[in-house]
């Protein structure tokens, strides 16, 4: 017997419907990042922003010097996605293309900008991690999806290859631009009488020169790894030291880890709070951890998805990674030896400061 246009094949129902409609954004679930990176490499975000009032497909095409039929599918989907809008030139019946909120994030050179991010995390090397995933969970964390995919973890990966160090640092960087600020906005207190800052893990650099204009009393130390220090740009008010934050760290009136901790387990990261313990004056010192804390379920909370996501994302690129509840934390700080600590969250952003005192 034939079934009726109401039915389903995964039965009837409101939810039912609903999965019918959700199963493909699975089956086709990588397109919208391939697609978003094709933009990206393109420049059509810059090219459209450069572009005086509405951009039709003819010039868009172009600029760009690619197929017109091509580029109006991309930007078809890009526009159904919100990451453009159509509006008219003016001139006729004519329609271009405008930016949007979204299409900030898209932008090369934009206070937005998270379009390095978006392309470290759509690389080649991080997508075959992905392919591993079910192998480094039946592992039980042995090894990293990364180190089945490529044969050594991470940051061997990237001393070696200094091409995806470049991206994992310019990624870091993009997310740096759009968290400091929210940090320096949201709890400009937690820097009040700090002279001196030690960024442990800090990369190029960019998160703490962005501090310490906004706090120009402070004295930054930049600290990662020699082989990342080596192509690190000079920065106003930033001194850059390399080292191993397992073996010491430099002194400093207070500590900044900004995902960081993430990466390792929490043996690692007791480990590593012991050296930021040490390392930071005893009368005023502190810790500052920038971390998502996950399973709070805030009400009106629309950034726990992306927790969860971040979460997949350290299980895949990372040994020993992890997201961490507050009472995770709690944990942790305190088997490190930290006599106390508070957690502000920082309203819509994706993360929360973590204040830890010896």
């Amino acid at each position: 017997m034939e079934g009726t246009d109401s039915d389903s094949q995964f039965g009837d129902g409101e939810e039912a419907q609903a999965a019918g409609v959700d199963i493909w954004k699975y089956v086709f679930g990588f397109t919208n990042m391939a697609v978003v990176k094709c933009a990206i490499e393109l420049g059509i975000a810059d090219t459209i922003e450069k572009h005086d009032g509405p951009m039709t497909l003819e010039d868009l095409s172009s600029s760009l010097g690619c197929d017109p039929c091509s580029v109006y599918r991309v930007m078809r989907l890009l526009v159904h996605n919100n990451f453009f809008k159509e509006k008219p030139t003016g001139q006729g019946t004519a329609i271009g293309y405008v930016q949007s909120p979204l299409s900030s994030c898209l932008l090369r050179q934009g206070k937005n900008s998270l379009a390095d991010l978006i392309l470290l995390e759509s690389s080649p090397a991080m997508v075959a991690a992905w392919h591993c995933l079910a192998s480094r969970v039946r592992a039980n964390g042995v090894s990293s999806a990364f180190e089945g995919a490529h044969g050594a973890d991470l940051w061997k990966y990237c001393a070696a290859n200094p091409d995806h160090n470049k991206l994992l640092q310019d990624g870091m960087a993009s997310a740096s631009r759009v968290l400091v600020p929210a940090i320096i906005e949201g709890c400009p207190g937690v820097f009040q009488g700090i002279n001196s800052l030690v960024d442990v893990g800090g990369g190029n650099g960019i998160a703490l020169s962005l501090l310490v204009k906004a706090f120009p009393w402070i004295q930054g130390i930049n600290f990662d790894l020699p082989h990342v220090i080596s192509v690190a740009s000079e920065r106003d008010g930033v001194k850059h030291v390399g080292g191993n934050m397992f073996e010491s760290v430099p002194s400093a009136d207070a500590a900044f880890l900004m995902w960081v901790l993430h990466d390792w387990n929490d043996d690692d990261c007791v480990k590593i709070l012991k050296k930021c313990k040490e390392a930071i004056a005893r009368d005023k010192g502190k810790v500052i951890i920038i971390e998502a804390i996950v399973g709070e379920k805030k009400e009106n909370d629309k950034l726990e998805y992306a927790r969860l996501m971040l979460d997949m994302v350290l299980m895949a690129h990372t040994t020993k990674g992890k997201g961490r509840t507050s009472k995770e934390w709690e944990d942790v700080l305190f088997k490190a030896g930290f006599s106390g600590f508070n957690i502000k969250p920082l309203g819509a952003a994706l993360h929360s400061v973590i204040e830890a005192f010896p």
